[in-house]
């Protein structure tokens, strides 16, 4: 029987069976000096069993128990077939299967020994009968290489299924990190989009109650909106858009009472491209809203003319997120959110930094390689 890890120690014990013969010539009393014979029976057992135990064993299969069991093992082999001959012969076998199980003969070691076993056992064999010298140098031979065999492939296939499940694990977390993400990079922006047009209802409301209310609609359809994309995000089939981040930059950022400028230079981006840096500008957009306290918020989008790299650069003129750590050089990438679209970029061959403005306030710079045969015209033909 074979389990899950593999053949069991004791699936090579039944073999003993091959020294029946021998057995029950020492019980008829047809061996010489038959207490010798049987003690040299109960040795070869109890060092056939010792060496198939610990082969299994964990925690003694890497040692020299084994080693030692098997040399002691052989020492009893040759003692009886040379000292009996006959049904004694089929003790090769068993010792050629033994050592098959030992962990530590593996490769050239193991072949030279087990080559080296067969020859002397036709040769112990053809002694006393040549007929059967070929029969048994051949089952030697075999059975050690069998069991070797076995056990390799038996090793092979828990280490496969070991892998398996590590993949298994690896693939839970990676979506587990890509869900986390993303409601992250959604809610943080969406919620943050909602607190400032409720902050403008709350300013609107006593004197202008139109304003207010279309301020109160734009929260409703925000809130739509973000329940869609968070559908989207648990199904794993959200596709972001650079276009529509911007849009919703704008419509942030005046809500906010930041002035936003937006730039655009280069042919349209890839849709993979597009979606990336959609992803940065919400995420840089959320933070400027939130921390700048700025008057003016930047955002530049420029590809290279030769279609290699684009880069997005957000530029706001306030005092910018609180330093995670003071003595920290910049540019630095900090927050959980930034940590994340560092990541996103970085399996695409971008980069992501952060830090003061040459100015004033903070600013935020992404590149990503762009295929230039995926750059598509404004028309729709790729260029």
């Amino acid at each position: 029987m074979i389990t899950d890890k593999g053949p069991p120690a004791f699936a090579f014990l039944p073999w003993l069976i091959l020294g029946a013969g021998a057995f029950s010539n020492v019980i008829e009393g047809k061996e010489g000096n038959p207490w010798v014979a049987g003690a040299a029976l109960l040795a070869f057992n109890s060092l056939y069993v010792t060496v198939v135990l610990t082969s299994f064993n964990p925690r003694l299969r890497d040692s020299r128990i084994p080693l030692c069991a098997l040399g002691l093992l052989a020492a009893i082999t040759f003692a009886v077939t040379l000292g009996y001959g006959g049904a004694w012969l089929t003790f090769f076998p068993l010792l050629s299967l033994a050592a098959g199980t030992v962990r530590k003969l593996r490769g050239k070691a193991l072949a030279f020994g087990l080559v080296s076993l067969s020859g002397i056992a036709g040769y112990v064999t053809s002694l006393t009968d040549t007929s059967d010298a070929g029969s048994i140098g051949y089952g030697t031979f075999i059975s050690g290489m069998v069991t070797h065999t076995v056990l390799k492939l038996s090793d092979t296939v828990v280490e496969l299924r070991a892998t398996r499940q590590e993949l298994a694990r690896a693939a839970v977390e990676k979506e587990r990190l890509r869900f986390s993400r993303d409601l992250h990079d959604l809610l943080g922006h969406t919620l943050s989009v909602v607190v400032v047009k409720a902050e403008a209802v709350r300013r609107l409301a006593p004197r202008n109650l139109d304003a207010a209310l279309a301020q109160a609609a734009d929260i409703e359809s925000v809130g739509r909106q973000a329940l869609t994309e968070v559908r989207e995000a648990v199904t794993g089939y959200r596709e972001g858009s650079l276009g529509t981040e911007l849009d919703r930059a704008r419509s942030a950022l005046e809500a906010a009472g930041i002035e936003p400028v937006v730039r655009q230079s280069g042919p349209p981006l890839p849709p993979q491209a597009g979606a990336l840096l959609g992803w940065v500008v919400r995420e840089g957009v959320t933070n400027a809203v939130r921390h700048s306290g700025a008057q003016q918020c930047e955002i530049e989008v420029r590809v290279d003319p030769g279609g290699a790299r684009a880069h997005l650069t957000i530029t706001d003129d306030g005092h910018g997120p609180a330093p995670e750590d003071p003595a920290a050089p910049a540019p630095r990438v900090g927050g959980t959110g930034l940590k994340g679209l560092a990541e996103r970029l970085a399996t695409a061959g971008g980069t992501l930094t952060t830090g003061p403005a040459p100015r004033r306030g903070f600013r935020l710079t992404a590149e990503l390689p762009v295929n230039a045969d995926d750059l598509v015209s404004p028309e729709g033909r790729a260029e």
